[in-house]
């Protein structure tokens, strides 16, 4: 698609089904998202920076279940609400993202509005946060803010590899370029509920492999 797209653009798209749109979209986009992908970047003609500017309106991902969104440049407010399977990644995201976020996973590689992560009960969040001043932004009273795992640093890599394959995003470029420097600049969001949950099921894991 070529264009500026109206509400809930890509709503309840299936595994399956990509739409990429070139142009910017408003309120609702990939609403109840359940498993399809969906690309947006800037007109080619654009002559602003896009990891500056909103290309994407307010509570994107609504409800989203599973799929994969790519955006070059930012969300507006409520980005990933109730998300609670599909990965997204985005350079940046205005008020209240991720809110009552139950799963999936949300890479934002630039700035974050007030109330980040509130009622954030499941999923992961990561934060580009070189300038060390995100975590004013968050909400943590359900989420830790954590250091990356190894694990996690060379997932993310795969997450950003991939954004510039879909976007051709310059900042995912820079990223990539100058991975060794940035790879520490991550924050990890993690709720505490589902962290307990995680450390639970690794245990019980563990102990299925103990000899009787």
């Amino acid at each position: 698609f070529q264009g500026s797209a109206g509400q809930s653009f890509g709503a309840f798209a299936a595994k399956g089904l990509t739409f990429t749109i070139e142009g910017d979209t408003n309120d609702y986009f990939g609403k109840g998202l359940s498993g399809g992908k969906i690309i947006v970047v800037p007109d080619r003609n654009a002559g602003f920076e896009p990891s500056e500017n909103i290309i994407v309106g307010n509570v994107g991902l609504y409800g989203a279940t599973a799929g994969e969104v790519y955006i070059r440049g930012k969300a507006g407010e409520r980005f990933g609400v109730r998300n609670s399977g599909a990965i997204a990644v985005v350079e940046g995201v205005g008020a209240h993202g991720c809110e009552y976020m139950t799963g999936g996973k949300v890479i934002i590689l630039g700035d974050i509005g007030r109330n980040f992560a509130a009622g954030m009960s499941g999923g992961i969040a990561y934060l580009l946060d070189p300038s060390d001043e995100l975590d004013r932004f968050c909400n943590t009273e359900m989420v830790f803010l954590e250091t990356p795992s190894e694990e996690d640093v060379n997932e993310l890599r795969n997450h950003v590899r991939t954004h510039f394959r879909h976007t051709g995003s310059m900042k995912a470029l820079d990223i990539l370029n100058n991975w060794e420097d940035m790879k520490g600049d991550f924050i990890k969001v993690m709720p505490k509920e589902y962290k307990a949950v995680m450390a639970k099921k690794k245990a019980a894991k563990e102990g299925e492999k103990v000899p009787v």
